[in-house]
């Protein structure tokens, strides 16, 4: 049994966009160079102004404002003062040339996209990118400086910590990745809501739920200490709930009325 949709092409507005495979393959390449040069120019800029060495001092600004007196970090490898600069400024580089590889990636995709699709990826794509640029500012300027000092406050006095830069590194990717992805909350209950996998009212359910699945995500992706994970789940829970409130905007009618936002006010009884 065929579509009927495919049966009269002026039904179809993707209608003869068809493209060969080499073609697609031709221009994911030229999307992908498009996408490299764009985070080759943000690192040359970079390089040049505020330097690798300046990018890691900023980067670690957090954890040095909160050792003890005289403690520096460390270098254990022989290369990692080189390599460990030099990492931070290709993850700034890409950083800042996000947007573009994001847009590249839309401009890839939205040929074989209908109209109605198209209005809600490019809101959907632009959104998700500021909240993740949100919640990596958020652990930088609010979470770490609050996490160091809970954790030096507990390290004896005959204990001078002087951390290694690749672990300290590793553990901010670690920490950036997790609050950037915790902060797509609400990009995930809108797309949930759009594609028909739940309802809103399933999501007010599921409240309960989520609440403990936040504070074990939390627990396992953040450190053991309390401060960082209450940092994490707690802001998950709140855009859960952000989220919640903006399925409100994209949900289908049908699906808002059945939901209680429509539906028409009660009779008496006894009345007609």
């Amino acid at each position: 049994m065929t579509d009927s949709r495919n049966d009269d092409p002026k039904d179809d507005e993707l209608a003869g966009t068809e493209q060969p495979f080499v073609a697609h393959l031709m221009e994911l390449r030229n999307r992908l160079i498009v996408s490299l040069l764009a985070i080759g120019a943000m690192a040359v800029l970079l390089a040049l102004y505020p330097g690798p060495g300046r990018l890691y001092d900023l980067l670690a600004a957090p954890l040095v404002a909160h050792l003890p007196q005289g403690a520096t970090l460390i270098a254990t490898s022989v290369v990692s003062p080189f390599m460990v600069p030099v990492k931070v400024l290709l993850m700034a580089a890409f950083m800042l040339a996000l947007p573009v590889v994001l847009y590249q990636a839309w401009a890839f995709v939205a040929p074989g996209l209908y109209s109605h699709e198209k209005k809600m990826v490019l809101p959907l794509v632009v959104s998700s990118t500021l909240l993740f640029f949100i919640g990596v500012a958020f652990c930088y300027f609010v979470v770490f400086g609050r996490v160091f000092k809970f954790i030096q406050g507990f390290a004896p006095q005959s204990i001078t910590a002087m951390p290694d830069i690749e672990a300290y590194l590793s553990f901010v990717l670690t920490m950036f990745l997790a609050f950037g992805m915790a902060f797509e909350v609400p990009i995930a209950v809108v797309v949930l809501i759009r594609v028909g996998v739940v309802s809103v009212a399933q999501l007010r359910q599921f409240r309960g739920y989520f609440a403990v699945l936040a504070f074990v995500v939390a627990a396992i992706v953040t450190p053991p200490d309390v401060v960082s994970q209450l940092a994490l789940a707690i802001p998950m829970c709140l855009l859960y709930e952000a989220g919640i409130w903006a399925a409100h905007l994209f949900a289908p009618k049908e699906e808002a009325s059945s939901d209680g936002l429509d539906k028409p006010p009660q009779q008496t009884a006894g009345k007609p």
